[in-house]
């Protein structure tokens, strides 16, 4: 395979990753922001901890959909480092989704239903671009590469051995 076919996969795979980690997060914004509402509007919760309990559930979805859809055909030997490494980027992921809200809740006084809810969605955006990368890198890792098989010349040269040819006695 020349270089720019070698790019030109490489890329294909990185799109497909990425359109499926954005499926999975784009479920899990639904669920994030589903629950926030649904906590902010049925408790007297103030809303940035309604908002990491809501982070909170969104997480445990998210990690189901990407161990078991966008990352299934990852490394699957090390399920606790998986899932502790997944917690750690995922708390941090937190701390920048919720951070964006309390700076705006806290420091600008931002605090109507409306602004809430872009803060909280503009700290996902953010949260979501590190999660990615971390995910990928550190959570669920690739397999390394499989042998590569032996080119095409090779298995022209080799033979069955109920394949030998005698050499012919009359020729020599």
């Amino acid at each position: 395979m020349s270089e720019r076919g070698a790019l030109r996969t490489r890329l294909d795979l990185l799109a497909r990753e990425v359109a499926k980690f954005g499926v999975v997060g784009a479920m899990g914004l639904l669920v994030n922001m589903g629950a926030f509402n649904l906590i902010r509007h049925t408790t007297d919760l103030p809303v940035v901890r309604a908002s990491l309990l809501a982070t909170f559930i969104a997480v445990l979805f998210n990690y189901v959909g990407y161990r078991y859809w966008t990352y299934r055909e990852r490394d699957k030997t090390g399920r606790t480092r998986e899932l502790t490494l997944f917690l750690l980027f995922s708390a941090v992921g937190a701390v920048i989704e919720n951070g964006v809200l309390y700076l705006a809740t806290y420091g600008f006084d931002w605090n109507s239903p409306v602004q809430s809810n872009v803060f909280k969605i503009l700290g996902i955006g953010l949260a979501t671009l590190f999660r990615f990368w971390s995910y990928r890198t550190w959570v669920f890792k690739t397999l390394p590469p499989e042998e590569a098989p032996p080119p095409a010349e090779r298995f022209l040269e080799q033979r069955r051995p109920s394949e030998t040819v005698e050499p012919d006695p009359v020729r020599n």
